[in-house]
This record gives C-alpha cells, sequence and structure tokens, in this order.
C-alpha cells in the first residue's frame, strides 16, 4: 500500500467572503465552503483512496492518495463470483481505507466499485458484507455513467475553448469512450475490453506471441465497428483527449513528461508512437516491462493489451494524436458531487444505487 501526501492541510471550515454587488444591483450572500471530501475507487486491480479539499468553482485539491493493488477481478472464480478470500481482501482494505479517510478529516466518504465488482454475480453479497463489517456503503457505477463523469472531469479541465470532445479512457475491466460538446456527452460508451480482462483472455503467455497479438488486434478492430461508429454519429472532434494510468503509461513510454513534472504538463500519444511502442513491448516479459521507467509492476502484466486497446481505439476513430487529461472518474465524481449540492439534483441519475456514498455508523452496522 502507497500513502502519498500530497500538501499540507488548510484549515477546515475555510470559507471565501461573498463577492461584493455592484452599486445598484440586487445583493445576494454567496458563501463558499471549503470540505475536504475522500472518494475511494474500488476498480479491478487497485483500490484508491484520493482525498480532496473542494469547493463550487473551485479547483479540487488533492490532499492525499492511498493505493493499495488488490487484483479483485482475478479474484472472480469460474462460477462469475468473487472469492471469500476476494471479498476478505477487499473489506480489510475498505475498513483500513476508511479509518484513513476519518483521520484525514474528511467530512464524507465517496465510496463506489466499477467493473469487477459490477460484473461479478454475487455483488449484492459482497456489498451487503462491505457494509456490515466497515460501516462503508460502497456504490456500484454503470459503465455508462463512468464515462459521463470521466467526461465532465475532462470538459472542465480544458474548458469550452476545446470544442467538441472525444474522450477515451482504458481501465481494467472496460473501455469508456465518449463525445460532446457539453459537460453531459452526447454519447457515453462502456466497452468489456479493459487492459487486465484483455490479458487475461488473450494473452497469457509471457511474452505473448505474434500471433496472439495478431488475432487479438483482428479481434479488437470487429469490437470496435459499431461504438466508433456511434460515436462518430454525434459529430468530429475538436480535441481527443485520454484519460487513465494506462494512457498515462503508454504517454511516458512514448517520451512525455514524467508525473514528476506536474500536472499541467502538455503530454501526448501519437498513433505512429503507439505501434512503435507495441512492437517493442509485446517482445518483452512481465519483468522487463516493469523496468520500463513509467510502467509499474501491477501494470506491466497488463500493458500490451492496454496499447492494443488503445490503438484498435485511435484507430478506429481515425485519431492520431490524444492529450493526456489528468483528471478522470474521481474527480469527476467530486465535481458532479459538488453540482448536486448546490443544485438539489441526483449525485448520478441512474447509476448509484443511493444518491451519494454516506458512511453508515460504525458502532451501529457492525456487529
Amino acid at each position: 500500500m502507497l500513502i502519498a501526501p500530497l500538501a499540507p492541510s488548510p484549515l477546515r471550515g475555510w470559507e471565501v467572503p461573498p463577492p461584493r454587488a455592484a452599486s445598484g444591483t440586487h445583493r445576494r450572500t454567496a458563501k463558499l465552503c471549503l470540505v475536504r471530501l475522500g472518494v475511494l475507487d474500488v476498480g479491478s486491480n487497485t483500490v484508491n483512496l484520493l482525498v480532496v479539499d473542494a469547493r463550487r468553482g473551485g479547483h479540487p485539491t488533492p490532499m492525499s492518495s492511498t493505493k493499495a493493488t488488490l487484483r479483485l477481478a482475478e479474484s472472480i472464480d469460474g462460477s462469475g463470483k468473487i472469492t471469500r478470500k476476494g471479498a476478505d481482501k477487499l473489506i480489510e482494505t475498505i475498513d483500513e481505507f476508511e479509518k484513513i479517510a476519518d483521520s484525514s478529516g474528511c467530512s464524507e466518504l465517496m465510496a463506489f466499485a466499477t467493473s469487477a465488482v459490477r460484473d461479478a454475480k454475487n455483488s449484492d453479497d459482497v456489498l451487503a458484507r462491505v457494509r456490515k463489517e466497515t460501516g462503508v456503503q460502497l456504490q456500484v457505477l454503470r459503465g455508462v455513467d463512468e464515462s459521463r463523469l470521466t467526461f465532465l472531469a475532462v470538459r472542465r479541465w480544458y474548458g469550452w475553448s476545446a470544442g467538441r470532445i472525444i474522450n477515451l479512457d482504458i481501465g481494467g475491466g472496460s473501455l469508456e469512450m465518449s463525445n460532446g460538446v457539453d459537460e453531459e456527452p452526447e454519447v457515453a460508451l462502456s466497452l468489456p475490453l479493459g487492459a487486465g480482462r484483455l490479458t487475461r483472455e488473450w494473452l497469457k503467455d509471457d511474452p505473448p506471441g505474434r500471433r496472439r497479438v495478431g488475432m487479438l488486434r483482428d479481434w479488437l478492430d470487429a469490437e470496435m465497428a459499431d461504438a466508433s461508429a456511434k460515436l462518430l454519429d454525434a459529430g468530429t472532434p475538436d480535441l481527443a483527449v485520454a484519460t487513465s494510468k494506462t494512457f498515462r503509461s503508454l504517454a511516458r513510454l512514448t517520451g512525455a513528461a514524467p508525473s514528476a513534472a506536474g500536472p499541467r504538463v502538455k503530454r501526448t500519444l501519437t498513433a505512429n508512437g503507439l505501434r512503435q511502442l507495441i512492437s517493442f513491448i509485446s517482445r518483452m516479459t512481465t519483468a522487463d516491462r516493469a523496468e520500463l521507467e513509467g510502467v509499474s509492476a501491477e501494470r506491466a502484466p497488463q500493458i500490451v493489451a492496454g496499447a492494443l486497446v488503445a490503438e484498435a481505439s485511435m484507430r478506429a476513430l481515425s485519431i492520431e494524436t490524444v492529450d493526456i487529461c489528468p483528471w478522470a472518474l474521481r474527480e469527476g465524481l467530486i465535481l458532479r458531487k459538488l453540482d448536486s449540492e448546490a443544485d438539489g439534483t441526483a449525485l448520478v441519475e441512474t447509476s448509484l444505487r443511493d444518491a451519494g456514498s454516506q458512511r453508515a455508523d460504525r458502532n451501529g452496522d457492525k456487529k
């Protein structure tokens, strides 16, 4: 588990004064409170806790980031259920991260899960155990809402001047694609083409053979055809963007600035650079790939599949270059949370089983 403090904590309860109304205009009271939020993200490979200080209309400031590698998707048995051991590890991690969020002063913990829990046949049983044993109400996001929330984060990062945006995001279990000119995309799709999923299903050898890589390439082209056509029907993008750790790693491997350079440094990934990279890394073992700068040990096994998904999606959409956006799903959820509290709408209209993810009283829920 990695815990990375990012900045000293400002005073809780800090407020900025409302703007002064012009002479002769109606004065309105505006109260912008800084709140500390925790976002707990249960993915196919890792569990992440992001602690931020945020307020509506402001830039969410990350305060700390905590990560644990669980590889939850690998804990799904032949019947499609998360194993007892996998559920035990998940509950232990969530319990620990909830305590970190509490000690960090979070007023609320938004806990959500994506494809691994979403696809498991016993997800309801696992969610019930999580709530009973940790007091955390873990919510399950639909794939389409992963796509929508990630698009919201991208739009806020680049602003209206970016025009129409197409965004691509490769997770462990799914690929999210979206296209739009507003904060809500006109098209938001989720396909079961995650890097971890395809590695387990297609690239079991280490290193993967050329024939197998070629077969996966052809299969991906066929799988992308309908989705890419639907995405492009909404309009030709002014800007193509990519989010997720997979795209950031691929960009780093093709020469983009390291993470230490900061989030505002422009980073891009080109189709030509990606093709050359695939030719190189597909001949390497997992151990050798883990030695490459920008590739973590937990991501090394699936980086080839991730690169092939990135290549196929860019090819299907006739995209030669994508900009790498540092904001993604977690930031989108934070932004939507702040918006929902201001306008009274649901956090995510159809994806969360409850609006928000409130922590239950631990003493009342545990036995």
